[in-house]
């Protein structure tokens, strides 16, 4: 019999980057259960042959593997450890994966709330975004126990490409900070890029040609420098996330007593955007900031 056939699947969270993942598992071969606090996110998956469930209790029923993607700290402690969350309905041996982005401390402690009950965790947030979540090439950090991670790998590689085991408990959430550090800082760097091109009477278009031939050259220019040229803002990540993001980095640096000051820098910048109304929209945006302070804009 297929192994595949002897997994029970559970996929809680059904957003912009849970739906694509949780039918990149259906299109692997698994059977779902699956939950989305708003109802009408699991219809997808429920044509795609998932069984809609009525909490994550539920779905996590007689399940070998849970999957959670929901957005913050607060929102994976209740699906988790919450009335009628996971560990109320998980059996011991079961492995509930966390691939949402939220505090390393957090995860270490829902860990240890698991384990006291006999159930596994890996946390194993990803880098991607929605066009990598519907292709199914993610990047996925995971921390946890190394046996576990490898029982998990045929999932996670229906879901991204680049798969590391990078430590313990936490470990995972702490590589996706570094992550983000690298990414929002060098955003930084290409929205004073822009602005400082414009301030000049230049073309961004043909600053953009140029950088992207050059050591400047990277996936941030490609993607985000595009979207600043272009002025298109219609989200690939919405700003509001990163924004989320670079909070609990700031955190986790205030809890080790340590300075980030380009992370800081970054958050001031978030900031001014979300009150400026962007939140929902794509961070490239950051470039009107600059520009408004600058008074870049043509």
């Amino acid at each position: 019999m297929d192994e595949k056939m002897l997994t029970k699947v559970a996929f809680i969270g059904l957003g912009v980057m849970g739906k694509p993942m949780a039918l990149n598992l259906i299109k692997g071969g698994y059977s779902l259960r699956v939950y989305g606090r708003r109802k009408e996110t699991m219809i997808p998956l429920v044509e795609a042959g998932a069984i809609a469930c009525e909490s994550p209790e539920d779905a996590a029923r007689e399940c070998d593997v849970i999957f959670t993607m929901v957005t913050t700290t607060r929102d994976v402690q209740e699906v988790v450890l919450g009335e009628r969350g996971v560990i109320a309905g998980a059996r011991p041996g079961a492995i509930v994966v966390d691939m949402g982005t939220i505090s390393p401390s957090a995860t270490r402690e829902i860990a240890a709330r698991l384990t006291e009950a006999g159930i596994e965790a890996l946390d194993a947030p990803v880098s991607g975004g929605g066009i990598g979540a519907v292709s199914g090439t993610l990047s996925i950090m995971v921390g946890g126990k190394p046996e576990i991670f490898e029982r998990v790998v045929p999932l996670f590689s229906c879901m991204g490409k680049n798969i590391v085991h990078i430590g313990p408990n936490g470990a995972g959430q702490v590589a996706k900070a570094c992550n983000q550090v690298v990414m929002l800082v060098a955003l930084q760097g290409l929205a004073e890029a822009f602005a400082f091109a414009r301030k000049n009477g230049l073309d961004a278009a043909k600053v953009y040609e140029a950088l992207s031939g050059g050591a400047a050259q990277s996936r941030i220019l490609e993607v985000l420098g595009k979207r600043m040229v272009e002025r298109n803002y219609d989200p690939g990540i919405e700003a509001r996330l990163h924004y989320k993001d670079i909070q609990i980095v700031l955190d986790e640096a205030h809890n080790l007593g340590m300075a980030l000051p380009g992370t800081a820098l970054v958050t001031q910048m978030f900031n001014a955007l979300i009150g400026r109304g962007g939140g929902n929209q794509d961070s490239s945006q950051l470039v009107e900031v600059i520009d408004t302070l600058s008074k870049a804009r043509p």
